[in-house]
């Protein structure tokens, strides 16, 4: 089972968001048949199966085993992985779209899109993968807004040119800077 399955086609989307399916899904962290399904859920084995037969289409489940069960052979089945993130691309942009500008928060969300799908992409079963993550709240002045962007700016573009090169290990560097949310002043995400 894998940690994450991004989701990029619609087919996944649909046959996962449904109340039903999610609370089969849930169940099938654990392998198990249809009727031990129906049986927590109060369902009867035939509607279960109907919706783990869909989850399985969509690659979202797998059956892992079966079993004779009183002269019947009986699935076993398990979800693909633990939790699931949706493209953003399913949905696509609401509203018009603005310019992309280092400083758009239009940039951001398609920054936030490529790291998720980095990130779910990533082969969990390695021995090691090095990652690095910060989240911290500064506090600037409006009349140092601008000196700040220019010495985050300069700051970074040192670490790109002094590691920049084309031997070694390749890592994503990706920087945001957001205004906080007056609710969640002082929490560090």
């Amino acid at each position: 089972m894998r940690d994450v399955l991004y989701l990029e086609r619609l087919e996944q989307a649909e046959a996962l968001l449904k109340p039903q399916r999610v609370d089969v899904l849930r169940q099938l962290a654990e392998p198990r048949s249809c009727t031990e399904v129906a049986t927590v859920l109060d369902q009867t084995p035939q509607r279960v199966y109907y919706h783990v037969k869909r989850l399985v289409e969509a690659g979202l489940a797998a059956q892992v085993d079966q079993r004779r069960v009183r002269g019947i052979t009986e699935g076993v089945y398990q979800a693909a992985a633990r939790s699931y993130w949706l493209s953003p691309e399913l949905v696509g942009r609401l509203g018009p779209r603005r310019a992309r500008d280092e400083l758009s928060l239009g940039h951001l969300l398609d920054l936030a899109e490529r790291v998720q799908a980095d990130i779910a992409a990533l082969d969990r079963t390695r021995p090691e993968l090095p990652s690095l993550g910060v989240s911290g709240e500064i506090r600037v002045r409006p009349e140092q807004r601008q000196l700040f962007f220019d010495e985050l700016k300069t700051t970074l573009q040192d670490l790109f040119s002094r590691y920049g090169g084309a031997e070694g290990d390749a890592f994503r560097l990706a920087v945001a800077c957001y205004p906080n949310h007056p609710d969640q002043e002082g929490e560090d995400r």
